[in-house]
């Protein structure tokens, strides 16, 4: 599942802006990156499932994961955790509450964002 209009689609930071949101939020960048794209991932386990909500990042300027590298944020994706397949978006239907909790989770990385900027 795309979550469009969350007030991040497509917004240019810089790479450290979005980092310190993101995990000052509960996301988690790991290793999950090359020197063009990123990852943020929540992880949420309710009782349907663990489903994890990701906000990726590309690089528009610079090489992840210096600072200063601008990023544009990607529409960020809603998918199912499948043990040992790994994650589906398409085709599943997610339980409202972790809809719910998916967009409050943007709307206040979105402020937080903001705030930094």
């Amino acid at each position: 599942m795309k979550f469009t209009e969350t007030g991040l689609d497509e917004h240019e930071v810089k790479f450290s802006i979005a980092h310190h949101a993101a995990e000052s939020l509960g996301f988690v960048h790991a290793d999950q990156w090359d020197y063009e794209r990123a990852m943020f991932d929540y992880k949420m386990v309710h009782h349907e499932g663990t489903f994890y909500l990701r906000v990726p990042v590309y690089s528009v300027k610079g090489d992840i994961p210096a600072a200063t590298t601008i990023v544009q944020i990607m529409p960020p994706i809603l998918g199912k955790h499948y043990y040992p397949h790994g994650v589906e978006y398409e085709g599943e239907t997610f339980p409202q509450a972790i809809i719910d909790k998916c967009e409050k989770k943007l709307s206040l990385l979105a402020k937080t964002i903001e705030s930094e900027m």
